[in-house]
């Protein structure tokens, strides 16, 4: 929202500098975001041209003395066509830059003859698109004062940043009645339209709504004998100030009421307009060419507003190009009506339309000042253009009913910590317009009509806070707990912070990825039921809320290979989506890795070799990142079982499930189908993980957060190689049970180093073979110890599995 200094002025009267009312604005919850103090045009003087004379080497230039009203003239040469003696204009010297033709200007030498400056065009600085001529002002001109100040155009520009919830600041009056509020000046009170009216409109308006709240009123005056030409130079100069560019004074007209006052209006040109006009539900696949030259295909769902040969507007959002006015508009309609905000704010997403009156109509205007509006708008054309105004025709409006809410004094005290007294509350309360009733601690307030945004005491809590003073909040530490060292966050709330930090030491990056995916990505993942799809997605791809975690993080793997960087590891520990129950929220650590960025570090096999790189990641790679997830969780490894096979995603030969116990599920691990990569659109070496951080169990508490001391055994570790011939059936990770069993006190840990299949070893027979570690911790182990662990290992393993060592 951007407002000019002086245009902000209009409408309170204060003494205030530029610095003081950025402040206050801040402070009661309008934030400055930018502030254009003008300095850009504070070199420009006005000069008068002394002599034009023709230049020696060139027909359509001209060499200028110039007096700046500083000293010796200067000598400009100039191309312009109004260039003469005795012009009075404005002068730009070396050094100056010119923010028309965003260019810093030197001393130039054209064809021969050396130029000191320039003379400028509207322009250059940014007045107007006129640049046939350079600025040619009146007689009496000051020269060699700042032309900025003689223009106008020294006003600052003050920008802030409007929060969703405040639509009565979506004007300068309304930005003006809270600074009044604040203390900052005094709010002018709004002048009383006042002029003859000539007859009735004669084109009738008629609302055609199944749902009366669509457009709540409608206002319609004609007005005769218009001249529709530039609008006042005051007018396109703070249009201009804050980025709209001038047409004509009847569109200006409406443009300045949609910023000065925050009442969108409209006009059609009455000429174009055939027989009275309806407010109704657009057709569906009815077509419309609007004001911004682009056709428009509507739905029922949409409100428009239509004469007998078809639609002129849709309603609320913007105008049509048919019923546009121009230079040649005499009779003008205009417009001032209510419309649903939800409905505008649903239609002009839809249609992709952005408009100043869609921003407001959206947020929610004040009904109260639609009539109102109407009249000022009315002043303005008869003001600007002439004429003569018709009685208006009023359809609809009800009249506004205030929200009554009960507010106890104490609110203020509870919810902000702030000490305000009644009084003051009371006043603050008033001041911004509320109307409040009663006595005692708690009162009844009236809410204004511009003002949809407040519906219960906490709204009035911060109407007293943002103008009482959040400076005034004094800083206070939190409370501290009765335990000591009591525990604050929740075991999901730690576990999830444990997982990020596990998995980016294992060189995998964070991603953050929507929660929304398309339908076929969600069906992909077991997803797509209609119980999650969103009922208003903000993008047709963003559709279903995500079942999985892995479509995200395999898409933007695949966007970073597109670009080049094919070895990703990234993570995300988010939450998925089950069914539309709060307990069908998970939370889950998912990651995959691409091309080689396997643990040991991406590269080729020629650079990386040496550290275990190189190689293409496997369902091995996931693997050690979903136990290290779990074990970093603090969950007892030895209670871990993996089984072979996931879900119809994975590939069914490289993935496994992680369980705790026969039921407890705690992810899934591998490599993903072909078929999965293919609907997805990705490619390349591929492995992912999820585990559910939520299914792991509570930690048991223990009576003390010490951890116990460090043992470590004096005794130097030994590791034994272990062949067994298993049935292909028998997977690998029994076999690693069944050898850890054998002796938990000296086994300390088994891995698996080679599987072989062969004739040599039978019809459905594999070997796999085991490196156990054996740790003594009590003595050094002779051979006859060494030879009874080993017939243990091999009973437990031959018990449990029916494998035989190999010979």
């Amino acid at each position: 929202m951007k407002f000019t200094l002086s245009w902000l002025k209009d409408h309170l009267e204060t003494d205030a500098t530029l610095d003081e009312i950025c402040t206050r604005l801040t402070q009661i919850g309008l934030e400055v975001e930018d502030v254009d103090d003008k300095s850009a045009f504070k070199p420009f003087v006005i000069a008068k041209v002394l002599s034009a004379e023709k230049h020696p080497q060139a027909d359509r230039l001209k060499v200028l003395s110039v007096d700046t009203g500083n000293g010796a003239p200067v000598q400009v040469v100039c191309g312009a066509p109004n260039a003469r003696a005795g012009l009075i204009g404005a002068f730009a010297a070396a050094g100056t830059y010119v923010p028309g033709i965003e260019a810093m200007l030197a001393v130039g030498n054209i064809r021969g003859v050396e130029s000191h400056g320039m003379m400028c065009s509207e322009k250059e600085l940014m007045i107007s698109d006129n640049h046939e001529g350079i600025i040619d002002l009146p007689e009496d001109a000051p020269v060699g004062q700042s032309y900025a100040a003689y223009a106008h155009l020294d006003d600052p520009v003050i920008e802030i940043n409007l929060t969703p919830n405040r639509p009565d600041c979506t004007s300068i009056y309304g930005i003006a009645r809270d600074l009044a509020a604040s203390g900052l000046g005094t709010l002018k009170t709004r002048s009383v339209p006042s002029f003859a009216v000539d007859g009735e409109t004669p084109v009738k308006l008629t609302l055609d709504l199944d749902d009366a709240k669509l457009c709540p009123g409608f206002a319609l005056r004609l007005v005769r004998g218009v001249k529709n030409g530039p609008s006042p130079k005051w007018v396109q100069q703070r249009l201009l100030a804050i980025g709209l560019r001038p047409i004509n004074a009847l569109v200006d007209i409406t443009n300045y009421m949609t910023f000065d006052q925050g009442r969108p209006m409209h006009v059609f040109d009455a000429a174009k307009v055939t027989g009275n006009l309806t407010v109704r539900r657009a057709k569906e696949g009815e077509t419309v060419l609007a004001l911004d030259q682009r056709e428009y295909t509507l739905n029922a769902n949409n409100v428009v507003i239509s004469d007998e040969e078809g639609i002129e507007s849709i309603g609320g959002i913007m105008g049509g190009e048919h019923s546009g006015c121009d230079e040649n508009t005499t009779d003008v309609l205009i417009e001032s009506a209510l419309w649903d905000p939800m409905n505008i704010a649903k239609s002009g997403r839809g249609l992709g339309i952005i408009t100043d009156a869609r921003y407001r109509f959206e947020r929610g205007v004040d009904p109260e000042y639609m009539v109102p509006g109407l009249e000022r708008t009315t002043e303005l054309v008869l003001e600007f253009c002439g004429g003569t105004a018709a009685r208006a025709e009023v359809v609809g409006y009800r009249g506004y009913e205030p929200k009554i809410v009960d507010f106890p004094f104490s609110e203020v005290k509870r919810l902000t910590g702030l000490d305000v007294s009644t009084e003051e509350s009371t006043e603050i309360l008033t001041r911004l317009g509320f109307k409040v009733t009663g006595s005692g601690e708690c009162v009844s307030v009236a809410v204004p009509s511009w003002r949809p945004d407040v519906d219960g005491k906490a709204d009035l809590v911060e109407e007293v806070m943002r103008i009482h003073g959040v400076d005034n909040i004094k800083p206070a530490p939190l409370e501290s707990h009765a335990a000591v060292n009591g525990k604050i966050l929740t075991a999901l709330q730690i576990r999830t912070r444990i997982a990020k930090r596990a998995l980016a030491s294992r060189g995998m990056l964070e991603a953050v990825n929507w929660s929304f995916i398309s339908e076929d990505q969600a069906k992909l993942f077991g997803g797509g039921s209609p119980a999650l799809k969103l009922a208003n997605p903000i993008a047709s791809d963003m559709s279903d809320m995500r079942p999985s975690l892995l479509p995200g993080l395999l898409s933007a793997a695949q966007r970073n290979a597109d670009k080049g960087y094919g070895d990703v590891a990234i993570f995300e520990v988010s939450g998925t989506y089950e069914n539309d129950r709060p307990e069908g929220q998970r939370r889950v650590a998912g990651g995959i890795r691409r091309g080689t960025a396997s643990l040991a570090g991406a590269g080729r096999m020629w650079s990386n070799n040496a550290k275990g790189g190189g190689k293409p990641v496997d369902v091995f790679d996931a693997k050690a990142d979903a136990l290290a997830v779990i074990e970093a969780c603090g969950l007892p490894m030895g209670n871990i079982q993996i089984e072979q096979g996931g879900p119809e995603w994975y590939h069914p030969g490289r993935s496994g499930t992680i369980k705790m116990g026969p039921k407890v599920v705690l992810g899934y691990f591998g490599e993903f189908h072909p078929s999965t990569l293919e609907g997805l659109d990705v490619s390349g070496a591929l492995c992912g993980f999820e585990v559910y951080v939520d299914a792991m169990p509570e930690p048991k508490k223990k009576a003390t957060r010490t951890k116990p001391a460090l043992e470590l055994s004096p005794f130097q570790a030994v590791k034994r190689d272990f062949a067994f011939v298993v049935d292909k059936a028998v997977e690998a990770g029994a076999i690693i049970k069944a050898a850890t069993g054998a002796d938990r006190k000296l086994v300390t840990s088994v891995n698996v180093f080679d599987v072989f299949e062969g004739a040599s070893l039978g019809d459905g027979k594999k070997s796999v073979a085991i490196e156990v570690q054996i740790q003594p911790v009590e003595r050094t182990l002779t051979d006859e110890d060494f030879e009874a662990l080993t017939e243990k290992i091999v009973a437990s393993v031959t018990k449990f599995t029916g494998g035989v060592l190999r010979g």
